[in-house]
């Protein structure tokens, strides 16, 4: 599995204001469930909303430019 962040998670902001985006690159086999427990866990470590996304997820016309801006992790 491979994470980067993508879209406004890139920029600093208060912790408080903080929503961290970030793009999942899941290995084969992984479920929803395993998304939404990833989803979850990174939320009670980190304090802050996650949002996961598989480039999958994403509109076709969207999908490139958002995998080429994305950072790894």
């Amino acid at each position: 599995m491979s994470l980067a962040t993508n879209g406004s998670s890139s920029s600093i902001k208060p912790l408080g204001q903080m929503n961290l985006d970030l793009l999942v690159d899941a290995l084969p086999g992984a479920t929803l469930f395993d998304l939404g427990e990833l989803q979850v866990e990174l939320e009670e470590l980190l304090g802050v909303n996650v949002d996961l996304l598989t480039p999958g997820d994403l509109p076709q016309k969207f999908r490139d430019q958002v995998v080429g801006k994305a950072r790894p992790l």
